[in-house]
């Protein structure tokens, strides 16, 4: 504190004793949001293929609620997961923070690994940065890297902010190369890592504070 390195809802804080409320209070160190104590969990999942991104399904497909039946609280996810797309869903029970994460003025990027029919060639790159057109409106990807390509497929990473309707496997269907595998590795800044199919995990410190910050809580 001394060294000005805290603050406290945007302001510099410099004198020791100084008392703040940690549940409402935002306070930042080097500019690091710290999460304020809170009776809220934020959890992140490994979603598997084949469960449905929802707590219940009337045809009796697995769901969500296979997965944390083991949890008290009543949980909210964070956006859509298609149900043939594997990876990282991020679950709480804090619904203005999903409410706000899911919502595209809000920009958070979704990160996707897609495997990919065909190589895709620097001309089809240029494409997904400079925008696609989709039957309900055009997606720019932020991001566009080739990780690896092979006779018939590629494996391709795209960040992205929209979170419409299987928008992932329909910008790759309109720049001809057909997803066989989809799987989101990050959002915000959460990221899949090691966690293993089907696990769960509490989110850190380091990851909850931006996500706080990008929903503006």
């Amino acid at each position: 504190m001394l060294a000005g390195r805290v603050e406290v809802d945007g302001e510099v804080v410099t004198r020791l004793g100084v008392k703040v409320d940690p549940a409402r209070s935002v306070i930042r160190v080097d500019g690091a949001r710290l999460p304020p104590v809170s009776p809220y969990a934020y959890l992140a999942l490994n979603k598997p293929t084949g469960v449905v991104a929802t707590m219940s399904d009337p045809q009796g497909r697995p769901c969500l609620a296979d997965l944390v039946a083991h949890r008290p609280e009543r949980l909210f996810h964070v956006g859509r997961l298609d149900t043939d797309t594997d990876g990282l869903l991020l679950l709480t029970n804090h619904g203005e923070l999903a409410h706000r994460l899911a919502h595209p003025s809000y920009e958070v990027d979704k990160t996707y690994v897609a495997e990919v029919e065909g190589v895709v060639q620097p001309a089809t790159r240029r494409r997904l940065l400079s925008g696609v057109q989709l039957h309900d409106g055009p997606l720019v990807c932020s991001s566009a890297t080739v990780v690896a390509s092979y006779r018939d497929r590629s494996i391709v990473e795209v960040v992205v902010h929209e979170g419409r309707n299987r928008v992932v496997r329909r910008l790759f269907e309109v720049v001809g190369h057909p997803v066989r595998r989809l799987t989101r590795t990050g959002l915000g800044g959460v990221r899949l890592g090691s966690l293993p199919t089907g696990r769960l995990r509490e989110l850190t410190r380091d990851e909850l504070g931006p996500l706080l910050d990008a929903a503006r809580l």
